[in-house]
């Protein structure tokens, strides 16, 4: 129980500042070496939110065959 508190406060005071929190599951595209990122919870710095959402997304984990 003291983790999951713990994760949730550490959320919470991210977003007070100048970064940002996704949640959910997201993957970067697959690279030259055949590997690529994957993370349920993403730390964003809120200058470069605008283009994130085009770079690490949920389709890329399909396209990347990724099924867990």
């Amino acid at each position: 129980m003291k983790i999951i508190t713990l994760t949730m406060l550490l959320i919470f005071l991210t977003n007070c500042s100048t970064h940002t929190v996704k949640l959910g599951k997201r993957c970067t595209k697959l690279a030259a070496d055949n590997t690529y990122e994957k993370s349920l919870i993403w730390f964003i710095d809120k200058a470069s939110l605008n283009g994130f959402d085009n770079k690490i997304n949920r389709e890329n984990c399909e396209k990347n065959g990724d099924n867990s």
